[in-house]
Formats: C-alpha cells, structure tokens, sequence
C-alpha cells in the first residue's frame, strides 16, 4: 500500500537501533528520506549505509548528536532546518526502586525524556503550521497509562508525554498538522533479545524462551510475546500518512493488550 510519503523527510531520534531503527526503515521503505539519528557518529553512519542500500531511491542522511544538549541540538536545526516529519523516539529506562531515584535522576530523565523531544518540537512546529503539513510523534509506553511501580522515574515521563502531545495538538487546530503518540508494550528490541537469552538455558531456542518469560512474568500481554519493532515501525509510519489525518492529539496504544482497561 503506498502510504503517500515519497519525498518527504523525516527526523527519527533514536534510530539507530531498536524501535526508533524499525521506524527508520518502514520509513525509507515508504520513500522518506531519514534523518538518522543517535549520539554514536559512526553507528548513526552504519544506518544510513545500511538504509541506503535497501532502499537507493532515498537520501538518508547522518543526523547523529546528542539531543539532550542543548548546543548540539541547534547544530542540528541548522543542518537541517527542515522536516516533513518529526519522530521523538529518543529515551532512556532502568528498573528503580522508587527510594533510590534521586532528585539528579528525576532531572536527567526529565531533561532526555521530556526536555529533548519539547525542544525538538518547540524548534520544527512553527514551520509545520505555516506550511499546513507536518507530523509529530512522540513514542511513549504502556507505562503512561498503567506503571508497574519498577520504574516510576520513566512512568513519570511518558505520562508526561502524552499531556505534552495533546496540549501541543490544541495548537494544530484547523491545519493539517497533527501531533500523536504511540504506546507500545513490551518489545523486542536489542537489549531485550539478550536479556531473555541470557535466562534461560542454551540448549532452548528462542521462541520457548520468550513464551517462559511471557508466561511467568507477563501474564497479562494477551499476545504472550514481544512485540517486534517492524510492528511499532508500520503502524508509525501509517500515522505519518495522510491517511491518519483525522489523528490528533490521540495516544495510539500498542501494547499486546497489556492495559486491561478499556481506555
């Protein structure tokens, strides 16, 4: 299905691995051009080499800098003074016992977490309205809506995120522009692939791994395994479309079923 994004240019914090690289590629599949980002120059580079050869009728550039600080983020806004299309997939997390997170951790979660994607958006927004086009999206988590209480510094921020998405989209009100964010649930990604290896005996493959894991220690997910970034990157990329024009200000949830309510 062609998603109507040729030609468009995109900006994916965080996408050099993970969720925010899934997106990268659903992207580029899409036609856009990335702009790849990730504080690693060299692995920023490997990304756009490697999008760049899946997919050569687009231009992937490397955006890497550390968007938490504040000089390196105007270095980018004046490399690259434009996008179509803004992806704050850019985060950190750590299971913490609410006693040890300290009023240093509570500021560096809020300055990467909430602080980096604000200042990237306070910086392309104004552009986006003035030519009616333009997207946004901010990737939470299960955790804004439902915290497990093992990592209420994280929780913290993607509550954080989705009150931020919806004032901000007030501001879109009779243009094109929309601004959203996603929820995914447990996911599959790099780390998280290691971590579930490590648990478990050699001589087990994968997938019994993974269905042990789900089982004992995510009763709850209704689809009893991760969720596979490719997921998260395709349904970023239908909300980046013109056919998700009528999304605004929603907080998408994809999470396996994890939220047991009904909103």
């Amino acid at each position: 299905m062609d998603m109507g994004l040729n030609n468009k240019t995109a900006l994916v914090t965080g996408s050099t691995k993970g969720i925010g690289k899934a997106i990268a590629i659903e992207l580029a599949r899409e036609g856009v051009h990335v702009l790849v980002n990730g504080r690693n120059h060299a692995e920023a580079e490997r990304t756009v080499k490697e999008l760049k050869a899946e997919f050569p009728h687009t231009s992937p550039q490397n955006a890497a800098a550390d968007i938490v600080n504040r000089q390196q983020r105007e270095a980018l806004f004046e490399k690259y003074p434009h996008v179509d299309i803004l992806v704050n997939n850019m985060g950190i997390y750590e299971i913490m016992a609410y006693e040890n997170v300290n009023d240093e951790v509570w500021e560096k979660y809020f300055r990467t977490n909430v602080l980096a994607a604000n200042g990237l958006t306070e910086f392309y927004l104004p552009a986006m309205l003035k030519n009616n086009d333009g997207r946004i999206i901010f990737i939470a988590s299960e955790e804004a809506v439902m915290p497990s209480g093992q990592m209420p510094q994280y929780a913290m921020t993607k509550s954080m995120l989705l009150s931020l998405s919806k004032s901000l989209s007030k501001l879109t009100k009779g243009t094109e522009v929309t601004i959203n964010t996603i929820m995914p649930g447990p996911t599959l990604s790099e780390n998280v692939h290691q971590i579930i290896d490590s648990l478990f005996p050699t001589d087990m493959i994968f997938a019994e791994k993974e269905q042990q894991f789900m089982a004992e220690n995510l009763p709850q997910s209704e689809i009893q395994r991760f969720i596979r970034p490719v997921e998260i990157g395709r349904l970023t990329t239908f909300i980046c479309s013109p056919y998700a024009s009528a999304f605004k200000g929603s907080p998408i949830r994809m999470d396996g079923g994890m939220v047991p309510t009904i909103y």
